[in-house]
C-alpha cells in the first residue's frame, strides 16, 4: 500500500522509483509510481520532479513519466554491458549483413532478458524488443538461453511462475518448459515459435567468457524457422564463438 515508507531512506525511495518500471510498465502515472514503489504520492511527486531535472526520469506529453536516458547512458558504464557490447558489436553486424535478419544481443538481469544491441532487419517482422528493454526469460529465444544456463535457483524461480502467456503459443507448462531448457544445453541453441508475438520466430545461441561460463545471448528473429534454422544456427554459433573468444 503506497505510504508505507516510514523507515526507509531517501535512497531506497528513489531506487523503488526507478525499480517501478519493467518491460510492461514503461511508462506510468505518478499515482502508479507512487504504489508501485509503496511511497505516498507527496514523496513520489517531489522525488520524481529531482529525478526529472537530473535525467532519470522524463516526463510524457500526456503526463506519464518513463526511464530517462540519463539513466540508460549510466548503466551502460556497467563492465557486462561495455564489455559484452564492444567486444560483440563487429560480429553482430557480421551476422546481420549475411542474413539481413534481426539481431539482438542479450544478457540475463535477475529474472528478465535485458536487451543491450539490437539490429532491426530488412523484412517486415513485428518485434517489441529494443535495447534497453526487459522482457521474460521463457518466451523468448535469447532469454531460454539465458534461463536455461542460469544457476538452478534462478530457473526454478522462474518456472514457478506465474509464467504468463502473450501469445496462444506461449509455453506455460512448467514441465514441458524445463524439458525445452534441457534441450537447449544439449542442442546448443533455443529456439521460440510466436511465443512473445505473432509472426515472430527466433532462434538464439550462448556467448561463453573463458572460463565457459554463459555471459549472454545471441539470436536471430524471423518470421518462420522451418526452412533457415539449421543456417541461422550456424551463422549464430560463428558469430558467438568470435564473440567468446573476443571477450577479455
Amino acid at each position: 500500500m503506497a505510504g508505507g515508507s516510514g523507515g526507509r531512506t531517501v535512497a531506497s525511495r528513489v531506487l523503488g522509483l526507478i525499480g517501478a518500471f519493467d518491460g510492461a510498465h514503461r511508462r506510468l502515472t505518478l499515482s502508479e509510481l507512487a504504489s508501485r514503489a509503496d511511497v505516498s504520492l507527496p514523496t513520489a511527486h517531489r522525488l520524481v520532479a529531482e529525478l526529472v531535472e537530473w535525467g532519470a526520469l522524463v516526463r510524457e506529453e500526456d503526463g506519464t513519466y518513463a526511464v530517462g536516458r540519463r539513466l540508460w547512458d549510466a548503466g551502460l558504464l556497467a563492465p557486462v554491458a561495455t564489455d559484452l557490447r564492444s567486444v560483440a558489436a563487429p560480429f553482430i553486424h557480421d551476422l546481420y549483413g549475411a542474413t539481413l535478419e534481426t539481431v539482438h544481443l542479450a544478457v540475463r538481469e535477475d529474472d528478465h532478458v535485458l536487451y543491450l544491441e539490437t539490429l532491426r532487419g530488412t523484412r517486415n517482422v513485428p518485434i517489441v524488443s529494443s535495447v534497453g528493454s526487459r522482457l521474460p526469460m521463457y518466451s523468448t529465444g535469447v532469454g531460454k538461453v539465458l534461463l536455461a544456463h542460469a544457476p538452478e535457483d534462478v530457473r526454478s524461480r522462474v518456472l514457478s511462475g506465474p509464467l504468463k502467456p502473450f501469445t496462444r503459443h506461449t509455453i506455460t507448462t512448467p514441465g514441458l518448459l524445463r524439458r525445452q531448457l534441457d534441450r537447449v544445453i544439449t542442442e546448443g541453441y533455443a529456439t521460440t515459435a510466436e511465443e512473445m508475438t505473432l509472426g515472430a520466430c527466433s532462434v538464439a545461441v550462448p556467448i561463453t567468457n573463458s572460463s565457459g561460463v554463459v555471459v549472454g545471448s545471441l539470436g536471430i528473429v524471423v518470421s518462420d524457422l522451418r526452412r533457415h534454422r539449421l543456417r541461422l544456427v550456424s551463422a549464430l554459433k560463428v558469430a558467438a564463438q568470435g564473440a567468446s573468444r573476443a571477450l577479455p
